[in-house]
């Protein structure tokens, strides 16, 4: 019996998510496989009313989890990064999830802005480091409010935070057994400690994985080829804030965010799976929005429960469901609601 944390969340979160488990539900009974899934209320509206977060306290009592469901955070009445801080990063630095993992897959040619490509040629996987970087928060103001004020942002980087990362990228493209091929997304011309670091790691570890080809790209260099040359790519391997910016374009030329899921990864501990799109918030209660990246990110959840048959089906009814049933990815163009495209990805489970 797996036991599963769901964080609804705010916006259209709960909406995506009641799809997500719909499915869920239906892959237990088709798999056999049992599940209980309690709701955790993290979202602004509980922020606004009550004035809580995740404390200490919630971490623990989601470490008893084999997994976490979140559907979204971000409130347009709370002021921007006290949900993304109390609740997301929270969550992610606390239960030491290092990994975010961002699948980049097309489904329909008909859904991708680059021309001329194909499910074939965009398929690959971004590796993004999710405890380091400039998103550890450390920085000060110096005379602060005056003309000569000075704001200093910090990149912290670990030799033991890069190394697992990088290590976790080299096992996947290997389990991943595609083109074994793994890049490192960086900018060693500019940033020159930071990436020395995660350069010489990369090569070092490099070394245990004979299998695996290795090549470099700088982040606006990795930009320019999602756009041209997609298919060059298999596993990309990155710090925190470059792979935040690379998956969402990445999402982009899959589809958009309708289709975007992905996972914050403890390989040893709790992860979290989730749609990557947002709250959304212009859409919250029309039943408009698309689900599938919420369904995807269910499909990512059963796989780290061991359940591959079954995330399988969840992925293979997806791109069924993409292919033949959708007029658009996009909310309210889908040719059916929210629920109903949920109804859809049920029956094409096989």
């Amino acid at each position: 019996m797996f036991k599963i944390a769901v964080i609804p969340g705010d916006g259209t979160g709960p909406e995506v998510v009641r799809e997500g488990l719909k499915v869920m539900e239906a892959a237990a009974k088709k798999f056999g496989f049992k599940y209980e899934a309690k709701a955790f209320d993290f979202s602004g509206a509980r922020y606004l009313k009550t004035g809580k977060l995740v404390g200490d306290q919630d971490i623990e009592e989601l470490k008893k989890y084999n997994a976490i469901y979140l559907g979204a955070v971000g409130d347009p009445d709370v002021k921007p990064g006290i949900l993304e801080t109390g609740v997301l990063l929270k969550l992610r630095f606390s239960l030491d999830q290092y990994i975010n993992l961002r699948p980049v897959k097309l489904y329909n040619s008909g859904f991708c802005p680059l021309k001329d490509k194909r499910p074939e040629d965009i398929d690959f996987v971004v590796v993004r480091e999710n405890s380091e970087g400039l998103y550890k928060g450390m920085g000060e103001f110096r005379d602060k409010g005056t003309k000569d004020e000075v704001a200093i942002q910090v990149s912290y980087n670990t030799r033991q935070g890069v190394e697992r990362c990088i290590r976790y990228a080299f096992e996947y493209a290997r389990k991943r057994n595609k083109r074994k091929k793994l890049t490192l997304c960086g900018k060693t011309n500019v940033l020159t400690y930071a990436w020395d670091l995660w350069e010489r790691t990369f090569y070092e570890v490099a070394r245990e994985y004979p299998d695996i080809t290795t090549d470099y790209a700088h982040v606006d260099a990795t930009t320019m080829w999602f756009v041209k040359n997609p298919e060059w790519f298999d596993v990309i391997v990155t710090d925190n804030m470059f792979g935040d910016i690379i998956t969402d374009l990445g999402a982009m030329i899959q589809g958009g965010m309708g289709i975007a899921a992905g996972g914050n990864i403890n390989p040893k501990g709790v992860s979290m799976f989730e749609p990557i799109g947002g709250s959304a918030p212009k859409y919250t209660g029309q039943n408009v929005i698309n689900p599938l990246a919420a369904v995807c990110a269910g499909a990512m959840l059963l796989e780290n429960l061991g359940e591959e048959k079954a995330a399988k089906s969840v992925e293979d009814a997806v791109i069924e469901v993409v292919q033949t049933k959708l007029k658009s990815l996009a909310a309210g163009k889908m040719g059916y609601s929210t629920s109903e495209v949920g109804d859809l990805v049920v029956k094409h489970l096989k």
